[in-house]
């Protein structure tokens, strides 16, 4: 009776293990494949309006890597669990640890090495306000995160400086000035909206216009915000990291469970026989599949056939 029970316990782990990592690599597939699809959506209508090259200044090209690489690796774990395939449980386990130690060092360069990220933050966001017109991705998340976070330009203000509409020395309405999403006017509802409010403020002081327009930079009201919701970072965080680490348990767990299997079936050590004369082509490997990692029940070969043909029983070679 206590053998049974504890065959029954031992599928039972085994049948929930495999339904849990089934059913997580499956909905992180079909999430995978909705990122691609809105990332090939956009990039279609990225390069129907000539807009600019670039990760940073491209969000559609982060979309299509985010959703390819997703879509792979979650692939892998699927047929892995599917298939009983330890090959590709160990290939989607790895790729899931590089990946999450990935980010980790990213989090852990962003804290230690905040300014040289700001530097290239910065870089990137003065490189994206010079073509503002032009790229109607960048210039929609630039204005909501204007907008979102009360601030203008990547440093400061006078990054709009760089754009060739907004330069001081340009001539037309939008000389020396901001766009309206930098400005502090309160928008009322069923009014014409004033895009003009941020008019000849780039040659003004900050303390002039601390009534008139955001004059602290994206970058550091970001940074800030962060900073300040410190709860709100850490439930971001952790919606990032534990769907990781829930996959790393899961294919980890599973890989252990289809080896104690696969100890009870097969009963070759072929580490023991590669010390012996014994050759390989002998193998009758119909069934261990493309990996050869299929359980067979009674193993391979037989073990220590004798002259007559009989199987002796000690000693038996055990995984």
């Amino acid at each position: 009776m206590a053998g049974s029970s504890d065959q029954k316990a031992f599928l039972f782990s085994y049948y929930c293990l495999k339904f849990s990592l089934s059913v997580y690599s499956t909905l992180f597939s079909i999430i995978g494949l909705v990122i691609l699809c809105i990332g090939i959506y956009a990039e279609a209508e990225r390069q129907m309006h000539k807009t600019l090259e670039g990760i940073f200044l491209a969000p559609a090209v982060i979309l299509l890597l985010l959703g390819i690489g997703m879509f792979a690796v979650s692939f892998i774990g699927m047929v892995g669990s599917l298939r009983d395939n330890r090959t590709l449980l160990k290939m989607f386990f790895w790729i899931l640890l590089v990946i999450f130690i990935t980010q980790l060092l990213l989090i852990f360069i962003e804290i230690f090495f905040e300014n040289k990220i700001k530097e290239l933050m910065h870089t990137n966001i003065q490189e994206g306000i010079k073509h503002y017109y032009d790229d109607l991705d960048f210039k929609n998340i630039l204005d909501f995160v204007q907008k979102r976070f009360y601030c203008c330009g990547g440093d400061d203000y006078t990054d709009w400086e760089v754009n060739l509409y907004h330069a001081c020395n340009s001539t037309g309405p939008l000389a020396c000035g901001v766009p309206y999403t930098c400005c502090k006017v309160k928008e009322v509802p069923g009014e014409v909206r004033n895009t003009l409010c941020g008019y000849k403020t780039l040659n003004k002081e900050r303390l002039e216009l601390i009534n008139i327009i955001y004059v602290r930079g994206c970058i550091h009201a970001i940074s800030l915000w962060f900073k300040d919701n410190f709860e709100v970072t850490l439930g971001i965080l952790f919606a990032l990291l534990s769907p990781q680490v829930i996959g790393l348990f899961l294919s980890w767990f599973y890989w252990k469970k289809l080896d104690d299997i696969l100890s009870q079936y097969d009963t070759v050590d072929f580490r023991l026989l590669r010390i012996q004369d014994f050759h390989f082509k002998e193998l009758d490997l119909s069934g261990a599949g493309w990996c050869l990692c299929f359980p067979r029940e009674g193993g391979y070969i037989p073990v220590n056939v004798d002259e007559d043909g009989d199987t002796e029983q000690e000693p038996q070679y055990t995984v």
